[in-house]
């Protein structure tokens, strides 16, 4: 990661509260250091890498925060009550909340795992956390342009399902957006384009050779997982804009709805 990004003035969420889902790892990952690095105490969600949470559990509390990790399956109810329960216990209340976790293109999953994890899991974990979500706070949906734009731009047929899964979620999200504003909640969409070095882009460029490097070629430039982990961060506290939506790298490919 470059050390030299650092998106959130220091102390600047000092008391307050922030959990990432999916952030042992990736973009999640470097979204809850640069929350904790601005002084939030943070929540590191996770569904099995537990050594890697709590491996940067430990970083995170050499900086002063207070660092809880909690495993949780974002498809299962139980399992996120669970996990919501846990951070009341420990924080009373949650400030920011960062819907990062998605996915979809494992193999070996059921055919509409995509939507139960993209969709489903997404408004479940949003209304499972409302009751810690007091009036100021902030819920940042994290998605691609290749969904966002799904409707009016194709994109490669291996990833299709996802970002059709990825838009029903943002979707059902947005419906929320009036609801949330009567509670002085606040909803943010963060839409990037592929990035460098995720999980996602390893998977499609394996079922599909060359597509990064096109579409490299074709934005120009490709945030890397800390760049873009830093505009995730920074959509945590700078004001919503009035679409609720924050576009991140080049949309000259994609065509508005």
């Amino acid at each position: 990661m470059s050390e030299s990004l650092t998106p959130l003035a220091p102390g600047s969420l000092a008391g307050k509260s922030a959990l990432v889902t999916g952030s042992s790892r990736g973009i999640g990952a470097d979204t809850v250091r640069y929350l904790a690095e601005a002084g939030a105490n943070v929540v590191i969600n996770y569904r099995n890498k537990a050594p890697r949470a709590e491996k940067l559990a430990t970083e995170l509390r050499s900086l002063g925060v207070e660092a809880l990790v909690v495993g949780a399956d974002l498809t299962d109810a139980e399992s996120v009550q669970a996990m919501f329960d846990e951070v009341k216990a420990a924080f009373g209340g949650l400030d920011i909340l960062v819907l990062n976790a998605s996915g979809g293109m494992e193999s070996g999953m059921a055919e509409d795992y995509a939507l139960q994890l993209n969709r489903d899991a997404q408004v479940r974990v949003l209304e499972t956390a409302l009751p810690l979500l007091g009036e100021g706070s902030r819920v940042v949906f994290v998605t691609s342009h290749q969904a966002h734009f799904i409707r009016t731009t194709p994109t490669m047929p291996e990833y299709e399902p996802v970002a059709l899964s990825k838009r029903a979620g943002e979707d059902a999200l947005r419906e929320r957006i009036p609801a949330l504003a009567e509670r002085g909640v606040e909803f943010v969409v963060v839409s990037g384009d592929m990035i460098e070095g995720t999980i996602t882009a390893t998977l499609l460029e394996r079922a599909n050779p060359g597509a990064i490097a096109a579409r490299r070629e074709d934005a120009g430039k490709l945030y890397n997982v800390s760049e873009f982990a830093a505009e995730v961060a920074r959509a945590a506290v700078e004001p919503v804009p009035a679409d609720n939506t924050r576009l991140v790298g080049d949309t000259a490919s994609f065509a508005g709805e």
